[in-house]
């Protein structure tokens, strides 16, 4: 009858506008010659639902037992090139430093701050940005004694709040958060936050969710589909409100900040920011991207990088400490034999702490906590391994076959101190550790963080000795956004072999 027919003629036309649909998909994302190899991808969505959101780091480093070292992957409409093992990462970063040194076009980042500040920025005013970052946090004591002057402080502020707990089972996660985040916030804000302040614990919990989900599915589709993802409710969207949130945040120091600025005294990286905007203004450099939006976007990335990766290697450090006591003692005993108990650590007993430093590395190495680094963009064609990669293709460098590498590690599987030390007991840093990435797009504040993980690992273990709560056992179980985080723990800390007014004494000591 008349309905069947019209029926058909829908069905048809539905099978015929599909059919069109996805050759027109394939002739637009058509590969080219020599490109990497990869698993099929479906019309449209790619490879985005093969793929396992909750350990894509394992799942990517599996997937090169098949593909190779170098191999494609399609999300939504987007081809990216995955790169394995550290020699082709190297080869990448570092070899091709200027062809691999770009962001790629994000739409998160566009909907948080247009892609500007330096994480997710390009060209001149990433060049620019970059270069005042570096500079003026240097000038504010980055790399010397005074800004450890100011960690050993901070120091004992967590200390005396860890006392606090008297013996039982705690979650450090947020009282570690703001230590860390206190450092950075010297350096931009010009003053540290209590513990206890509300607001400020808020932040630090948006930008936890934030990062969590930046590394979600979610947050790839609506990169993928923004125009689409927008008419959704979802988790993509609590994303955009917890980092709005955070820039609200930011804006209200900025305003204080301009209030009380004086250009002839800077207090802190704001300040300095401020001048360079008139500098930069009289000068007619709009490109280079100061303003006060910009010092805004700059201040989001500083925070949370200044924040995150540190804290979270520290409570990895935890973790490790706790199941693998045998090494907690051992780290100890070197301190109380080049330190001792009177005095604090300083950056200056390093060299003579090889034992310790090399466990610090391990655990950066094992926390492994920016698994797929932050994603590259080439800036012209160009061949990696013998494929032809064109000029605007996203890469993920792959650090987790990087720190795991079998080729490059003594145990690339295991905890194991060795892997930093050679046969005379000497700390070795091998080519492949780089937690830090590489490259032109190398952590900006490797120094700071670095100077920040021993002070902070040696000052604890001076003072304290780590367990897990009685009747549990320690879980090296994590969650994948941005960073590799470890699950929600407690732990208790004992004052290691000496009276509350003696472990007062050190942390009390210059």
């Amino acid at each position: 009858d008349l309905q069947n027919f019209l029926n058909l003629v829908v069905a048809i036309q539905s099978i015929w506008l599909y059919v069109h649909a996805c050759l027109c998909n394939s002739m637009k994302n058509r590969k080219p010659q020599n490109f990497p190899p990869g698993p099929t991808c479906y019309p449209f969505l790619g490879n985005i639902f093969s793929l396992d959101a909750t350990q894509l780091h394992l799942q990517l480093t599996k997937m090169s037992d098949n593909y190779g070292n170098i191999f494609s992957l399609r999300l939504g409409g987007t081809d990216c090139v995955v790169i394995n093992t550290y020699t082709k990462v190297k080869e990448a970063l570092v070899d091709q430093a200027d062809t691999f040194s770009g962001r790629p076009p994000n739409e998160v980042f566009k909907k948080i701050n247009k892609c500007q500040g330096i994480s997710a920025n390009n060209g001149y005013s990433w060049k620019q940005q970059r270069r005042f970052i570096l500079s003026t946090l240097k000038n504010f004591g980055v790399g010397k004694r005074n800004l450890e002057c100011s960690i050993k402080e901070e120091f004992n502020f967590l200390y005396q709040t860890i006392m606090n707990t008297e013996g039982k089972p705690f979650d450090a996660h947020y009282l570690i958060n703001n230590a860390v985040s206190n450092i950075i916030c010297s350096l931009v804000f010009g003053k540290r936050f209590e513990y206890t302040d509300k607001r400020f614990l808020n932040m630090l919990n948006l930008m936890s969710k934030g990062l969590k989900l930046q590394g979600s599915l979610w947050t790839q589709l609506y990169n993928s589909f923004p125009n689409l993802m927008e008419l959704f409710p979802g988790p993509h969207k609590d994303m955009v409100s917890y980092f709005k949130q955070l820039c609200n945040f930011l804006n209200e120091e900025i305003k204080n900040h301009r209030a009380e600025w004086n250009p002839s005294s800077p207090r802190d990286f704001i300040d300095c920011y401020l001048s360079e905007i008139e500098k930069v203004c009289r000068k007619n450099d709009p490109e280079a991207g100061f303003h006060e939006q910009g010092l805004c976007d700059v201040l989001l990335d500083l925070f949370v990088a200044g924040t995150e990766t540190t804290s979270t290697t520290l409570l990895w450090s935890f973790i490790y400490m706790m199941k693998y006591p045998e090494i907690q003692e051992k780290v100890q005993a070197e301190i109380d034999r080049v330190i001792g108990s009177l005095r604090q650590p300083c950056m200056a007993d390093r060299p003579n702490m090889p034992y310790t430093d090399a466990v610090i590395h391990e655990i950066q190495r094992m926390a492994n906590i920016l698994p797929l680094n932050l994603p590259r963009f080439t800036s012209k064609n160009t061949t990696l391994g013998g494929y032809f990669i064109p000029k605007g293709t996203q890469i993920i460098p792959n650090l987790t076959s990087v720190l795991f590498d079998e080729t490059q590690w003594k145990s690339p599987h295991s905890f194991n101190p060795q892997n930093f030390l050679n046969l005379q007991g000497e700390f070795v840093k091998p080519n492949a550790f780089l937690p830090f990435s590489a490259g032109k797009r190398a952590c900006p504040g490797e120094s700071l963080a670095r100077m920040e993980l021993f002070l902070f690992f040696t000052s604890f273990f001076q003072v304290f000795t780590l367990s897990p709560p009685v009747g549990t056992k320690t879980s090296l179980e994590y969650e994948f956004g941005i960073t590799l985080s470890p699950k929600p723990f407690k732990m208790t800390a004992r004052p290691r072999g000496q009276s509350s007014s003696q472990c007062e004494g050190v942390s009390a000591s210059q």
